[in-house]
């Protein structure tokens, strides 16, 4: 399978390192490829949304693991805050002020 062919999100497009990643593990891919757009999504949000590289490289690789492990979200994730189609909660609100202090 070629890598133009890896379905990417609902508003995120999968990124050269996440799709590097899938395509070199047969299995992964396949349940990359089971997943819902939203589902994509946010498993392209988390692995893009931290800011530092070392912790970007930790999540592409437990992507790879985790939908090994028939995971089909990331645990313990807010969500995609860049979905233009939902209102961002209160409670996930809270959260990201706090992070925005630190």
């Amino acid at each position: 399978m070629t890598t133009k062919s890896i379905s990417s999100g609902t508003v995120h497009k999968i990124p050269d390192d996440l799709r590097k990643a899938l395509a070199s593990d047969a299995k992964a891919l396949a349940v990359w490829q089971d997943l819902t757009p939203l589902s994509r999504n946010e498993w392209i949000c988390w692995v893009t949304f931290v800011k530092k590289e070392e912790t970007r490289k930790e999540h592409v690789k437990r992507v790879v693991s985790e939908l090994k492990e028939g995971i089909r979200r990331p645990c313990c994730w807010l969500g995609c805050i860049h979905r233009p189609d939902k209102k961002i909660s209160p409670s996930v609100q809270g959260i990201l002020n706090r992070r925005s202090k630190k």
